[in-house]
């Protein structure tokens, strides 16, 4: 198994994305901690693990708040002896027009893209030197760390940051075995984007029908969505590399919308 006695903390790991990749690093052999604020969830999506033989633990965690972050990952290192891989997963959207977010609208998405992203690193980092082991920290951007789109200042700001944060984090991370690099997945229909496709509909007019055709997967060369499960091999094949030859990338998983 090619994660095999690995401590993985994902964050945002109670359904979506994060419970995705979460599933498929407890079948490679890790021992996975899902934090995530929502307590019952996070319990559920940890027994699944269980049940099927792997290791995992809930974590309640609200990666804006310091003390919440430093305590749970606290946790996990007492629980599993260390932290080896982080995947930064959390995340919402709000969707306006530039002039109409508010303030607070746009320190929260901030706050919980950047801010839960540092905030986590900066509790993992000093575990991850101390063991000698190295480690892997996966930053959840989008095609939105590379391009921009209507509606959506700062979402695509805070993605566009993070592959900055990675870049950092990979070159003071190398001299400890330490890589940092950033998955930037197309759209992919998880609760999420549901519920951005009416918002966006009313908010450019059209039906919900031509946000997916004309909107979400317009560049796409197959008209698909990215999958879960598409997602979870690309944070695999991160936390499994072995050597700093793949630090300070991001990858791009999206159907073809946006190449590089």
């Amino acid at each position: 198994m090619k994660l095999n006695d690995k401590v993985a903390i994902v964050t945002g790991a109670a359904s979506g994305l994060g419970k995705e990749i979460a599933l498929t690093y407890a079948r490679e052999g890790a021992k996975v901690a899902i934090a995530d604020m929502n307590k019952d969830a996070a319990d559920a999506a940890a027994n699944e693990i269980r049940a099927g033989g792997g290791q995992a633990m809930g974590v309640i965690m609200d990666v804006t708040d310091e003390d919440a972050v430093n305590g749970g990952v606290s946790a996990v290192v007492n629980a599993f002896g260390g932290v080896d891989i982080l995947v930064s997963d959390v995340g919402i959207q709000i969707v306006h027009a530039l002039e109409e977010f508010t303030y607070a609208e746009w320190k929260k998405m901030l706050a919980i893209h950047v801010d839960g992203a540092f905030l986590t690193t900066r509790a993992c980092l000093p575990h991850m030197y101390k063991s000698g082991r190295g480690g892997t920290i996966i930053y959840m951007g989008s095609v939105h760390s590379k391009e921009a789109s209507l509606l959506k200042a700062p979402y695509v700001t805070a993605k566009h940051g993070l592959i900055g944060l990675a870049k950092v984090v990979a070159k003071e991370g190398a001299a400890h075995g330490v890589r940092a690099n950033v998955i930037c997945p197309g759209f992919v229909r998880t609760p999420l984007v549901e519920k951005q496709i009416p918002e966006q509909a009313k908010a450019l007019g059209i039906s919900e029908d031509d946000v997916i055709k004309k909107v979400m997967l317009k560049e796409t060369v197959d008209g698909e969505f990215t999958t879960v499960q598409d997602v979870a091999e690309v944070a695999l094949l991160f936390a499994a590399f072995p050597s700093n030859a793949l630090t300070g990338q991001s990858l791009v998983v999206s159907h073809g919308w946006f190449m590089q």
